[in-house]
């Protein structure tokens, strides 16, 4: 943004303190305009057919400006990416606790990666996986929603939850 010796339009439409327009006013006397009120002249339409300038307290503007930002970031909810392992031929009380693990996470709001990695001769029996990871799913189904259905890539399979919204 543009500041009072660093705009280079010759005109400018400008706007005073109170949002009254002032008309076309040439850069100097649009400056010494600001300057009798101890105020900035902001460029904040750039682009139009002549510049939009603004008298303003320029720090002020930019403090507000930032006030606004940390409140929209501070309202906002950070989503992490968990990730559980499981591999075709797990056990049961194997599977109850990587699935008590991934009910955890979902139920602190974070996503859930389920990888099932085929080692050697498994990848020829991706139907068990593909079971493994449907059962996984069922499971959770409480809890979260399927995000990804289970996918094939290369030696591991994927499958991702995303936790249920409260409404």
């Amino acid at each position: 943004m543009y500041v009072n010796e660093g705009i280079r339009a010759r005109e400018l439409r400008v706007i005073d303190q109170n949002g009254e327009q002032i008309g076309i006013l040439s850069r100097n006397e649009a400056l010494e305009m600001a300057a009798r009120v101890n105020l900035d002249l902001v460029l904040v339409a750039p682009q139009a057919k002549p510049p939009v300038a603004r008298i303003m307290d320029y720090g002020k503007f930019k403090f507000e400006q930032q006030k606004k930002e940390r409140e929209i970031r501070k309202n906002q909810k950070v989503i992490h990416m968990k990730e559980v392992r499981l591999s075709p031929t797990i056990d049961e009380h194997d599977f109850q606790t990587k699935l008590r693990n991934a009910i955890k996470f979902l139920q602190k709001g974070d996503k859930v990666k389920c990888t099932l990695r085929f080692k050697g001769r498994a990848i020829t029996h991706t139907d068990i996986g593909q079971r493994v990871l449907d059962r996984f799913a069922e499971e959770c189904a409480e809890y979260a929603t399927v995000e990804q259905k289970p996918k094939l890539e290369g030696r591991s399979m994927f499958l991702i939850l995303a936790p249920k919204t409260e409404k």
